[in-house]
């Protein structure tokens, strides 16, 4: 077994290339011994297929979110007007090649290593799609997942909460933030140490937003992201 891991921890991607690059570069100033990513890959953003191409390429471990269900069973009947759209989108410029690399992810995933038991979750070991905002977040979650660090996504909002039978973390969003910072958001997670750095980096929005205008995303999805809203 490994001890002592550098975990970078991605989440909420959302097809969104230039923050990708961005996060990546700072991942590997960090010295990241492995890069896991608690899903929704695409969605929102234009560039679902590059992105794709660059976590195959890492070697990332990723798992499905609920922008990527959506993507594959076609039924965004739950989402919002402008994130059904840019589902629909996907669905639309998704090569197959992507499709397959969508269909072999797992829904969530786990790893035991020396320094104890890594387990994420794109909502939460209660439910895929639940959102567990940092306020409500509590050390139940941990016994839940039986695992002494819990990584959640979905919902853009980083947190790293400390509890005596382990810690809950959430990296934020790299490709839509929702904390009112529009810099894209990662996590360090040190396994020996069982902490967790929330890291930002700066990246071209301006890129991203004429992109979504251009392929005929919603513009509203490039407007936010100045705000990091």
């Amino acid at each position: 077994m490994v001890r002592g891991m550098r975990i970078a921890v991605l989440a909420d991607i959302h097809a969104n290339l230039p923050a990708l690059r961005a996060v990546l570069a700072d991942v590997d100033g960090a010295s990241a011994e492995a890069i896991w990513c608690a899903g929704d890959l695409v969605g929102y953003n234009p560039w679902p297929n590059e992105v794709l191409e660059v976590l195959r390429a890492r070697r990332v471990r990723a798992i499905r979110g609920n922008h990527e269900r959506a993507v594959l069973s076609g039924d965004a009947s739950w989402f919002n007007e402008l994130a059904a759209e840019a589902v629909r989108w996907t669905r639309i410029h998704m090569t197959p090649a992507s499709v397959g690399y969508l269909k072999g992810l797992e829904d969530r995933t786990r790893d035991t290593i020396a320094d104890g038991t890594v387990a994420m979750f794109h909502g939460s070991p209660r439910n895929d799609d639940e959102y567990v905002l940092p306020w409500a977040a509590s050390e139940e979650l941990v016994g839940i997942a039986r695992a002494d660090v819990v990584i959640l996504g979905h919902t853009h909002l980083p947190m790293a909460l400390a509890y005596p039978a382990g810690i809950v973390v959430n990296p934020g969003s790299v490709g839509q933030p929702r904390d009112g910072d529009p810099r894209a958001s990662w996590g360090l997670l040190d396994t020996a140490g069982r902490t967790f750095e929330v890291r930002r980096v700066p990246y071209d929005v301006e890129a991203c937003a004429k992109e979504i205008r251009r392929v005929g995303l919603p513009p509203e999805l490039g407007d936010r992201l100045y705000a990091g809203v």
